[in-house]
């Protein structure tokens, strides 16, 4: 399987519609690096501006959950659907965040104990508790 194209600068001077998402991308992160998610989904403008706007919403506004917390979360969900590069880029969003090495392994052993757990219950299939049925 080949390698997917990653757009270089010059390609995204080249498109209007992907400078303008770059240059969102830039201004909200307040860096000049751009991450290879973005440089792939490039290829398609419209799906790179509609990512980045659900991505900016939760993940770059303000909220009920903290920054660090919500970067932990993504880490987690990434290691449950197996995406190895949304764990790498995460993970190190969440160090920027102020994640400690303590709290990186604690997560790493709640994410080992939920699939475990997780495995278990699928597996005898138990039934939900009445209790545990909010509405």
């Amino acid at each position: 399987m080949g390698t997917t194209h990653l757009f270089t600068d010059a390609d995204v001077e080249a498109n209007p519609e992907v400078k303008a998402v770059f240059e969102d991308i830039r201004a909200t992160r307040g860096s000049d690096f751009v991450n290879n998610i973005w440089r792939a989904l490039a290829a398609d403008p419209k799906g790179l501006k509609r990512t980045w706007e659900n991505v900016k919403s939760l993940m770059a506004t303000p909220g009920a959950l903290d920054p660090k917390t919500r970067e932990m979360i993504y880490i987690a969900v990434s290691i449950a659907n197996g995406c190895s590069y949304c764990v790498h880029s995460h993970t190190a969003a969440a160090k920027a965040k102020g994640m400690s090495e303590d709290e990186h392994g604690e997560l790493m052993q709640i994410v080992a104990l939920a699939a475990s757990t997780n495995h278990l219950v699928t597996a005898l299939q138990v039934p939900i508790d009445p209790e545990f049925d909010v509405k």
